[in-house]
């Protein structure tokens, strides 16, 4: 068994090893003078809320909620929109017909390290 780690961003939790690819909500860059910054594709993140650690041996570390100190580092591969969601919204005989879509927008990231 890998070494892997259970970490929670976007309201989500994912289970993570080192070289995997995971589609997460988009996150807010560092906060500067003028606003938070846009992230690009190429920058570092770290994940500080890890609910779970297992080194792949012999010790697994649980949290109450998450671990003190642990990290997980991953660096962004792509910043796109998800495939558009069609919200059809329809009354027989009352003339009432409304569409919306929606492109929810999603960060890819690749984890580099376990820490």
């Amino acid at each position: 068994m890998k070494e892997f780690a259970i970490i929670q961003t976007g309201g989500k939790q994912y289970l993570v090893q080192e070289g995997d690819t995971l589609k997460i909500e988009t996150l807010k860059g560092p906060l500067g003078k003028d606003g938070y910054a846009a992230m690009k594709v190429g920058d570092k993140v770290s994940f500080d809320e890890v609910l779970l650690s297992d080194n792949g041996k012999d010790a697994t570390t649980v949290g109450m909620p998450f671990i003190k100190g642990a990290k997980v580092e991953a660096t962004i591969e792509k910043i796109a929109k998800a495939k558009k969601v069609v919200v059809i919204k329809y009354k027989a005989k009352s003339n009432y017909f409304k569409k919306r879509g929606h492109r929810q927008p999603f960060m890819e990231v690749k984890i580099t390290k376990l820490a």
